[in-house]
């Protein structure tokens, strides 16, 4: 019997800041497709990444309407990560620091997104096979 891989990714940038967060995003989804179960431990302004008020906007200087600007909110990429690891059967947690949830008044999280404390992202590195930290400059 093959056992699954556990991977821990932290995050620190907040949406919008840096390609960095993309970019884990990316490997999440890659990791997922691969088999992978995946923790996600968001400190410092990544609490805001799966925060459930974001709204899109318009471009008034491209000239485009909300819908035509159809800006991508990160929100939606975590709630449809976190389902496409239902649906393979396999696991997504995402745990928000509760220090920096409270510091930034980031309460209203997305469904599937734990509140948690630097003491879980060190029991999910501990139960992974790896772990990235995802640094901010």
């Amino acid at each position: 019997m093959e056992t699954i891989s556990t991977l821990t990714f932290a995050l620190m940038d907040a949406p919008f800041e840096a390609s960095r967060t993309t970019t884990v995003l990316r490997l999440i989804d890659s990791a997922l497709d691969k088999g992978c179960n995946i923790n996600v431990f968001a400190y410092e302004g990544a609490v805001y990444l799966p925060f459930a008020l974001q709204e899109p906007h318009a471009n008034a200087v491209h000239g485009h309407d909300v819908d035509e600007e159809d800006h991508p909110l990160p929100r939606e990429w975590i709630a449809a990560l976190i389902d496409k690891a239902e649906g393979k059967g396999l696991t997504l947690k995402w745990v928000n620091c509760g220090l920096c949830v409270d510091e930034r008044g980031a309460h209203q999280a997305i469904a599937g997104v734990e509140r948690g404390s630097p003491a879980d992202f060190w029991k999910m590195s501990v139960g992974s096979n790896n772990t990235l930290v995802v640094g901010t400059n």
